[in-house]
C-alpha cells in the first residue's frame, strides 16, 4: 500500500469519526461508516489491504 493511499484512508477515517462523535451522522448509517473508518485506519496502520491482491491493485511504488 502506497503512502498516498495510507494518508487518504487515515483522513477519511478521521472525518467519519469526527462526524459520528459530533452527531452529524448517527443511527445505523453512522455505525456502518464508523466500522468502515476503523477498517480504513487498521489497514493503513498495517499497510496492507486484503482486497487489493484479490482484484490485482497495487498502490505501492515499484522499487528500483
Amino acid at each position: 500500500m502506497g503512502t498516498i493511499d495510507r494518508v487518504v484512508r487515515v483522513v477519511i477515517a478521521l472525518v467519519i469519526a469526527i462526524l459520528f462523535f459530533t452527531h452529524i451522522i448517527s443511527g445505523t448509517l453512522g455505525i456502518i461508516l464508523l466500522v468502515a473508518a476503523g477498517i480504513f485506519a487498521l489497514t493503513s496502520l498495517i499497510s496492507f489491504c486484503p482486497l487489493y491482491p484479490l482484484v490485482g491493485i497495487n498502490t505501492c511504488p515499484k522499487e528500483k
